[in-house]
């Protein structure tokens, strides 16, 4: 009966009136900090345009709290509430992401991890631009390495001291899933790029692959070939300076025993007081030949993986987490 009742409410409501619904991306129910259980940060505008580009749906915004200036975006991928923060303008490195972080967990008391997602160098030949890198623990590595922590020592020697935690386990376990899902199959990566084409074609081409793009690893000189990005999961290389010199790339992951995939500036002010999963997008190399060529693309692609993480995690799991301000 219920059935038949909606049914018909449907049929004498306006068609005008269906399809606003159908193109509203907001949704209706308005919700508190406290039914936010996910921190998405950002360091640029442009990484955060791809995440909320990645949003199923958006949420109206909540008042700010005290002592928090942060500006956030609502909104929910799968059956996630997720809440979104960019770094300011202008303001980059480990301790910002630190501030964002503090503020956002002071705000949100249930927020049980957060994703770091944007943009990194990559270390060549092991990645190539617009591939994902993952951060995951390898041999005596927890995942991020702040590589400019640590001591001068006799004899020039530079000891890291210090160690950051582990991305949280049931994200790692989502990991094992999708790599043996890839082995069968390809990354959803394309498949939601599509949608946000068509969500936000305004988008288009800025923040997908086009012909201009140009890889110097590409020794073929016909250009690369548009190709689903390959997913990469090992140690990322966290610190305050900007790195485009390719001999101090190399002997940071020397010292690193040859284990980074990738260089950043941002997650090692979060691993620690902020259990989270570090998804970069590659944009360059870290040397001379540094450019903004890829950064959208590569933005776009990893914020594409992390909602292809979040698609496969359950909600059940993120409920048996404990929030971050309850450890």
């Amino acid at each position: 009966m219920s059935k038949r009742r909606n049914e018909a409410d449907d049929e004498r409501e306006p068609p005008d009136a269906k399809k606003n619904k159908a193109d509203n991306p907001y949704d209706s129910v308005k919700l508190i900090h406290a039914d936010y259980a996910i921190g998405w940060i950002c360091a640029l505008p442009k990484e955060q345009t791809a995440a909320i580009a990645m949003l199923d749906r958006k949420h109206p915004d909540l008042p700010s709290l005290a002592n928090d200036d942060n500006a956030y975006t609502f909104g929910s991928i799968a059956s996630h509430n997720i809440v979104i923060a960019c770094l300011p303008k202008g303001r980059y490195g480990t301790n910002s992401a630190a501030t964002i972080a503090t503020k956002m967990l002071s705000s949100f008391p249930s927020i049980k991890f957060g994703l770091l997602v944007g943009i990194g160098g990559g270390i060549p030949s092991k990645v190539r631009l617009g591939d994902v890198v993952v951060s995951t623990p390898i041999d005596q590595y927890p995942g991020v390495v702040q590589w400019d922590l640590g001591k001068a020592e006799d004899g020039g020697i530079f000891r890291r001291i210090g160690a950051l935690n582990s991305p949280p386990n049931a994200l790692l376990k989502v990991l094992s899933k999708l790599e043996s899902e890839h082995e069968m199959q390809d990354s959803k990566i394309p498949i939601f790029l599509d949608e946000m084409k068509q969500k936000y074609p305004k988008l288009y081409p800025k923040y997908f692959w086009h012909q201009s793009l140009r890889d110097p690893q590409d020794q073929s000189g016909e250009g690369m070939a548009m190709r689903c990005p390959d997913i990469h999961h090992g140690l990322i290389a966290s610190g305050n300076q900007v790195i485009k010199d390719a001999a101090v790339r190399d002997r940071l992951n020397e010292d690193l025993d040859g284990n980074v995939l990738c260089i950043e500036m941002e997650a090692a002010g979060l691993m620690n007081d902020f259990p989270c999963l570090v998804v970069r997008g590659i944009c360059d190399y870290a040397d001379s030949g540094k450019n903004k060529d890829w950064q959208e693309y590569a933005a776009a692609v990893a914020a594409a993986y992390a909602k292809e993480i979040l698609s496969v995690l359950q909600i059940s799991a993120v409920e048996h987490m404990e929030s971050v301000k309850g450890t």
